[in-house]
């Protein structure tokens, strides 16, 4: 097979002047601009993932960094098969050196498959590394099966950090410990509801048991049964992985049902306030994983802001409210520019996967360096992780929430600002 890394070898680039913040200077073309793929679902159920993106992107082509790249964005539509087709399109026609690509399995593992078939350089972030790698490989129900890859990596959080937020979120209540489970038809939903390594055997660790009615299929407008079998198991407590508008849907038909569980804490769906925002005084307390904040107490390698100063230029820039994916698009440019900063040919593929492996950069979401540290040896060569909290949504007389952190025993260093509260 003839890959674009086999073609680049034929026609290696040379010299140049540039330097990235005292680190060596790469090399490529006199005066061309290191070229970065990035692969967003701008629209579709996805979209809220992708908010930040024309912010994050501006904010570093303005960086003294920024200027030595091309930032080639395409829109995945929130579709698996048009995210791989785009990968494609930026390898072979915008021949790209390096791949960015987040915002969940549906749009990361089609990206980074395609970009280690064709033996291009990829990282990737903002999707559990269980579905992620897991996810990408040939037999996932064969854990012997499974194999590394060479060019794809990835920062993130896994099942086992949300397994222990969310059980230390509901152990601050009094419940029946009895948990209902949402599981799409999707890559997410697979992973998250596989009995053997998705969240059951861990909650069943944690003393919690898990009904899981079945999967669904995303965009979903009758979600009747599984509200009848958590009314029937009688649970306390929801959780899941669930795009934005199926959790709505849910959520307001639960409601008519007279369901009324002591705690709803899923993933996805109400990571944005705008999401629960759309639910009105239902969204009061709905709880989920908290990945990045404006409370982290990280900076910025890139432009020495703290989180708390970028969520607040944001905020400034946009008049909106920050949202959790800014912390992480602006890590990927973190990475691409200390990365590409360290190698000598910014064409020489294998050359930028080997500078990938080596990082040791402390980002504006922590610290990223593919040492295996808390990784399964199996995957230690291609994921590292990143720390996770849990927060619960708080309504404001004027209708908006604050995303509150309320659980810190996964990673003490970041502040909580309150403790969990039951669902009225």
């Amino acid at each position: 097979m003839i890959t674009r890394r086999k073609l680049l070898k034929a026609g290696a680039a040379t010299g140049l002047a540039y330097g990235f913040g005292g680190l060596a200077a790469p090399a490529i073309a006199q005066g061309a601009k290191i070229k970065l793929g990035y692969v967003s679902p701008q629209t579709g159920p996805l979209a809220s993932f992708g908010e930040s993106d024309a912010y994050n992107i501006a904010s570093f082509l303005a960086t003294e960094a920024g200027k030595n790249f091309e930032i080639i964005v395409k829109d995945s539509q929130s579709n698996p098969n048009r995210a791989a087709d785009v990968a494609k399109e930026l390898i072979l026609s915008d021949e790209i050196n390096l791949m960015l690509v987040a915002s969940t399995p549906e749009n990361t593992n089609p990206v980074a498959t395609t970009c280690e078939a064709e033996g291009i350089p990829c990282i990737s972030t903002k999707a559990p590394w269980q579905p992620w790698f897991i996810g990408q490989q040939g037999n996932p129900g064969d854990p012997q099966s499974w194999k590394p890859f060479d060019f794809a990596y990835h920062y993130f959080w896994g099942l086992e950090d949300v397994v222990a937020v969310f059980t230390n979120m509901w152990a601050q209540l009094d419940t029946n410990k009895k948990v209902g489970g949402l599981f799409p038809n999707d890559a997410d939903g697979n992973a998250w509801g596989d009995p053997n390594v998705g969240l059951k055997p861990g909650l069943a660790q944690a003393g919690f048991e898990l009904l899981d009615p079945g999967r669904y299929q995303n965009l979903t407008d009758d979600f009747t049964a599984q509200v009848n079998a958590f009314k029937d198991g009688q649970c306390d407590i929801i959780t899941g992985v669930v795009i934005p508008p199926d959790f709505t849907t849910f959520w307001n038909q639960a409601k008519q049902q007279g369901f009324n569980p002591k705690a709803v804490t899923v993933a996805k769906a109400i990571l944005f306030p705008q999401s629960v925002e759309t639910l009105g005084p239902a969204g009061h307390n709905l709880s989920s994983e908290v990945w990045w904040s404006a409370q982290h107490p990280f900076k910025s390698s890139l432009t020495g802001q703290s989180a708390g100063e970028l969520a607040a230029d944001f905020t400034d820039k946009t008049g909106r409210p920050w949202t959790q994916p800014i912390g992480f698009i602006h890590s990927l440019f973190e990475m691409a520019t200390n990365v590409m900063g360290r190698v000598d040919d910014v064409t020489d593929a294998e050359a930028v996967a080997a500078a990938i492996a080596s990082s040791k950069v402390d980002t504006i979401v922590g610290r990223v360096e593919w040492n295996g540290q808390g990784v399964p040896p199996f995957a230690a060569k291609n994921v590292t992780k990143t720390p996770l909290v849990g927060g619960q949504w708080r309504r404001k007389d004027d209708g908006t929430f604050d995303l509150v952190i309320v659980d810190n025993k996964t990673a003490p260093n970041i502040p909580t600002a309150g403790t969990m509260e039951a669902l009225a």
